[in-house]
């Protein structure tokens, strides 16, 4: 199964069809939940933001763990390139499939705002701030709308917070 057209729920057929275990598709659930609110920061401040994008990418940001399932509950980054190579083999667009990567190595890659927004909700929904991915992220927002990081700052942060407290609570729904 490949996605066309790219959408949430093929993308979880593609997960499902790949032997996606039950913890990674809670894993997506969650990270979904983190996502969901990021998106509507942005809906509310009028930033752009592909929201298509960012959904799909959720979904399938941690494909290659269903290779290396040992990643599912320990440290590692074989499935980051090991995802974007079983998207690729499927027919998924290289935009997509290149998630896989970007959501953890956005440091050493030129990202869009949908993949830093993949990244920051796979950090916030475990409880995680990354300060340097949040001003990134929000110097994006920033410089899209014509403003300074400032200008933007207490909003964002406080969402930032907000999502970060819930933490512990989906990390205990996450377990299996």
């Amino acid at each position: 199964m490949s996605l066309n057209p790219p959408t949430v729920s093929a993308a979880r057929s593609l997960l499902s069809d790949l032997g996606a275990p039950p913890r990674l598709l809670r894993h997506v659930e969650l990270v979904g939940e983190a996502a969901e609110l990021l998106v509507a920061q942005f809906e509310q401040v009028g930033a752009p933001l592909r929201a298509d994008l960012v959904w799909i990418g959720v979904v399938l940001h941690d494909t290659g763990k269903v290779v290396h399932q040992g990643e599912l509950n320990g440290p590692g980054g074989e499935h980051e390139p090991e995802g974007e190579r079983l998207l690729l083999a499927r027919g998924v667009t290289a935009e997509l499939a290149r998630i896989c990567m970007s959501h953890a190595r956005w440091r050493q890659m030129e990202v869009s705002t949908e993949e830093l927004v993949v990244a920051l909700a796979d950090k916030l929904w475990k409880g995680v701030r990354n300060a340097e991915l949040e001003e990134r992220t929000l110097d994006v927002v920033a410089k899209s709308l014509g403003k300074e990081r400032w200008d933007l700052f207490v909003e964002f942060d406080t969402l930032f917070e907000d999502i970060a407290a819930g933490g512990a609570e989906r990390l205990e729904r996450s377990r299996y």
